[in-house]
């Protein structure tokens, strides 16, 4: 008898004991553009999830591209270009059906609230008392690239092109605006909107440029799939989206 009570006991102490669930840690590569939001959206999610840990890696689209294709440890890609998206779509990185469009954005030309430079319009930019306008790099950032297409719409690349510095993303355009290394920069719109020292003098007309869209897919080699698909379909909840809206981004293309 006693030695059936003693098998009980140990049932119930360690029988019936579930050991604690283990926290997942999910890294998303993000464009640079999509801190604030992210980070909002992590409070929001983790609280609901505690068993998963977002950890964020932002950098320029054309960045990111380069480190999955090296074999970054990367669960889900959020890009500022569908061109850099679908090449990685067509090289096989990321899950077909667990991809889609997010949020769109707008161009902005941005000055310094304190800057004393006459600037109304992308024209402006080519007056000589105008040195320095920041952009990202147009190669490897979307943002650059969509200012580039803008400034040659309004035929003022050439004149503008030598007074450039070019900027590794699009928070570091806004950084140069706001600490008056340069006159003006053009950024997303929702960057414009996340600063205080800034002011939105010009909107890029969306014939001027492609189509700003990010766009999200899960890695093909993540190893915590279940998780990344779940979070993916968040982003695209209702809950998501009313972040998504309270910093500036578009639910539909304008």
């Amino acid at each position: 008898m006693k030695k059936w009570i003693y098998v009980l006991l140990i049932f119930l102490l360690f029988g019936c004991t579930h050991p604690a669930e283990e926290k997942v840690t999910l890294t998303i590569s993000a464009a640079a553009s999509m801190k604030d939001v992210l980070h909002s959206i992590k409070e929001q999610y983790e609280a609901k999830h505690p068993s998963v840990q977002l950890s964020f890696n932002f950098a320029s689209t054309g960045t990111l591209k380069k480190q999955i294709e090296q074999g970054a440890p990367v669960d889900l890609f959020i890009s500022a270009s569908s061109d850099v998206f679908k090449e990685l779509k067509q090289k096989g990185f990321i899950i077909p059906r667990q991809n889609d469009h997010l949020v769109y954005n707008e161009l902005v030309l941005i000055a310094s609230k304190t800057g004393k430079a006459p600037i109304h319009s992308p024209e402006d930019l080519a007056n000589k008392n105008i040195k320095a306008i920041a952009i990202g790099i147009p190669e490897t950032v979307p943002a650059g690239a969509y200012a580039k297409q803008w400034l040659e719409a309004v035929h003022v690349w050439d004149q503008v092109k030598e007074k450039l510095i070019l900027a590794k993303d699009v928070r570091q355009v806004l950084t140069y605006v706001e600490s008056g290394n340069a006159e003006a920069g053009i950024v997303y719109r929702t960057d414009a909107l996340s600063s205080k020292n800034v002011h939105i003098v010009a909107k890029a007309p969306s014939s001027s440029h492609e189509p700003i869209v990010y766009e999200a897919g899960v890695i093909q080699s993540s190893p915590h799939k279940k998780e990344t698909e779940q979070f993916f379909n968040y982003l695209q909840g209702n809950e998501a989206k009313k972040i998504f809206k309270k910093f500036g981004f578009m639910l539909e293309e304008r």
